[in-house]
């Protein structure tokens, strides 16, 4: 189990605007990602250190949207201005999640130009949606190389978590100590009681730290 990557849903000028404000404020480039047709969904990533990345997302009007959980959550989180989404990790094996939620992962793809498939399985998003603290969980598949945080190389890193929240509610839902996934990353817990999400996300930058 590791942290993978942060999920922020568009602001209300769109994909590329959002993600140009992000970037720019990191110093890097970010890359297109691509349209994941079973969530009705598109992404642009900016890669980082550590084998993480940074994850812009946007609804598309498309029927998967109305269906697919991922889909209902960028659209409520766009709606309510957008911003922070939730946090991911990946896991060895989805099996004890699908048991303790009772429920199956669901399989995800995106097509990169040159027709190579990015493709994982992934569950948790309606846990999130209930409860916008707690991460999501995925199992990448195929060719590693793939991996977004492979776009290029970064020297951007993922230093500090903000979340409204607590960690024992984080270490109850993924069955182990929140900590293990994080590893270098470390978590400012705040309002416990409050309204649960990630209220902001620090990086440390060729120009120092940058909190967004």
């Amino acid at each position: 189990m590791r942290m993978d990557h942060v999920s922020y849903a568009c602001e209300h000028d769109g994909l590329a605007a959002t993600t140009d404000r992000i970037s720019s404020a990191l110093g890097v480039e970010a890359v297109k990602g691509g349209v994941h047709p079973r969530f009705g969904t598109r992404n642009m990533i900016i890669p980082l250190a550590g084998h993480k990345y940074v994850e812009v997302v946007e609804v598309l009007d498309h029927p998967a949207s109305d269906k697919a959980p991922f889909g209902q959550a960028v659209r409520a989180r766009s709606a309510a201005g957008g911003g922070w989404m939730g946090w991911c990790v990946e896991v060895d094996s989805l099996a004890p999640f699908e048991q303790r939620l009772g429920r199956a992962a669901v399989n995800g793809n995106r097509k990169f130009p040159d027709g190579r498939e990015l493709v994982w399985k992934q569950i948790g998003i309606l846990g999130l949606i209930a409860d916008p603290q707690v991460p999501y969980m995925l199992k990448w598949e195929g060719d590693p190389a793939l991996h977004p945080s492979n776009a290029y190389p970064s020297n951007v890193k993922m230093s500090c978590l903000t979340i409204a929240g607590s960690a024992e509610r984080v270490t109850e839902w993924l069955g182990e100590p929140v900590e293990r996934p994080l590893e270098d990353v470390a978590v400012k817990w705040v309002a416990p009681h409050g309204t649960p999400g990630i209220l902001s996300v620090t990086f440390e930058t060729a120009t120092g730290a940058v909190v967004i």
